[in-house]
């Protein structure tokens, strides 16, 4: 009888030392080690963070989320945010619904400083009167 030889054992150690050198080539091509890439962010900011300051690194995205209300035929609506420095913080996305809310994103592009504002005011129902206010929205953003 012949030796029968089995070459499965070899052939799936060869198989992971490809897949594993396939893996961390894109990072050292790169000056990386593997487990070190820093992977974008995105810090989302609501009603809450009004006057608060936030840390933030190049490439992460910076989201908005104001939310409107409505009370007494009084709706009490959010201009579209926006940025102090585009240079810093550039916009990629901005909006407003009839609800009131606004919604904007913006891309970290430069180092520095930067804030976001917005602006309630008040839209009222027929017969009704709204206050003489306008509440403003800001948060400093540092690029690091």
């Amino acid at each position: 009888m012949g030796t029968k030889w089995s070459a499965a054992p070899w052939g799936t150690a060869l198989t992971l030392v490809t897949v594993m050198a396939a893996t961390a080539a894109p990072a050292a091509a790169h000056g990386q080690a593997p487990d070190r890439a820093r992977l974008a962010q995105r810090v989302v900011l609501t009603n809450a963070d009004n006057g608060r300051s936030v840390t933030a690194s190049l490439g992460d995205d910076v989201e908005v989320r104001l939310t409107g209300y409505r009370k007494d035929g009084l709706t009490w609506t959010w201009s579209t945010p926006a940025s102090s420095d585009s240079t810093v913080l550039r916009r990629t996305a901005g909006r407003t619904a009839p609800n009131g809310d606004a919604s904007a994103t913006f891309r970290v592009e430069h180092d520095g400083t930067a804030t976001i504002t917005a602006q309630r005011h008040c839209r009222p129902d027929a017969g009704h009167l709204c206050p003489l206010m306008i509440t403003p929205w800001k948060v400093t953003v540092e690029v690091k």
